[in-house]
């Protein structure tokens, strides 16, 4: 078994546009926007990451916005729901400032006895603020939410599947543990994990599968302290029967993925090199950061991307 795997690093998903993308997550949501870069394999796509001060593992939002993408469709073989962690007692603030931003899909229920606040993201992306009692890591200061009610990060994600048995199987390889059942959804947790570790499994026998398209999730990301113990995932994951990319360098973290049995693409990645590596603190995300082998063609690059607000 995995016991190198903490929690999760990230979640990526896809958007049709960029400035829009951008006002949800840092106004709306406010979180910080702590890396503007491009898609490494598609340079004429931002790459924008939205997390805590520092782009702390298991706080990171990203998205890949192309213009006018065809809007996905929600089914099973995805990661159906994101889920931010909010202190207990902030569920009736966000109610109120998500419906004053006109946010489509608001729904308030319970979801293993802890109050969840369902919502639909611009690209109709699923997601949900989860009441956490006892999250200490620190939130971002955004304008207009208060230390009492900010995002400190995810507490996790749902996955939609026709069935679990295999991803639990996996799930129980990486490290995590049975939890609780609730209806058709079974709850996994990383022991002493980083705040964002707790996956549902929720079974959708019959359900179409899923179109990836703009607000559908890419790749959900886990995370590992360094490449060593990366290397030692990798190793334990191949033994085990699955077929895993090379060590991908993405500037901030090193990556690796894999398809899941119920079609969805896993990463693992490193809390290390971090997003400050070619920025200090005070001034994440503001500039337009390019790998090495693009920044011949900053300018053109430049000229195709729209501008963002601050």
């Amino acid at each position: 078994m995995i016991k190198d795997i903490k929690g999760l690093h990230h979640v990526t998903s896809m958007a049709s546009d960029a400035r829009q993308n951008n006002s949800f997550f840092t106004d709306t949501l406010g979180l910080r926007r702590v890396k503007k870069t491009v898609n490494f394999d598609e340079p004429s796509v931002y790459h924008l990451y939205y997390g805590d001060e520092t782009g702390t593992p298991g706080t990171v939002m990203t998205y890949f916005p192309f213009d006018h993408m065809m809007a996905g469709r929600p089914g099973v073989g995805e990661v159906g729901e994101t889920q931010f962690s909010i202190p207990k007692g902030a569920m009736g603030f966000w109610k109120d400032r998500l419906i004053a931003k006109g946010v489509a899909g608001i729904e308030a229920d319970k979801v293993f006895g802890a109050n969840r606040l369902r919502f639909i993201g611009p690209d109709g992306d699923g997601l949900a603020l989860i009441e956490t009692a006892n999250d200490a890591r620190a939130a971002w200061q955004a304008e207009g939410i208060s230390e009492e009610n900010a995002i400190r990060g995810f507490s996790g994600a749902r996955f939609n599947l026709n069935d679990t048995a295999a991803t639990e199987e996996l799930l129980r390889f990486m490290g995590y543990e049975r939890a609780d059942a609730e209806g058709n959804v079974t709850r996994y947790v990383i022991p002493g994990g980083n705040g964002a570790d707790t996956i549902d499994l929720a079974t959708l026998p019959n359900t179409p599968f899923a179109r990836q398209g703009a607000g559908s999730v890419h790749h959900i990301a886990f995370a590992v302290e360094n490449r060593e113990k990366q290397l030692e995932v990798r190793k334990a994951l191949m033994d085990t029967g699955y077929q895993v990319t090379p060590v991908i360098d993405r500037d901030y973290f090193w990556a690796i993925y894999f398809r899941t049995p119920g079609g969805i693409l896993f990463e693992i990645a490193t809390n290390e090199p971090g997003f400050d590596r070619d920025e200090d603190t005070a001034h994440l995300g503001e500039a337009l950061k390019l790998p090495s082998r693009y920044e011949p063609f900053r300018n053109q690059i430049e000229a195709n991307l729209v501008s963002l607000a601050a």
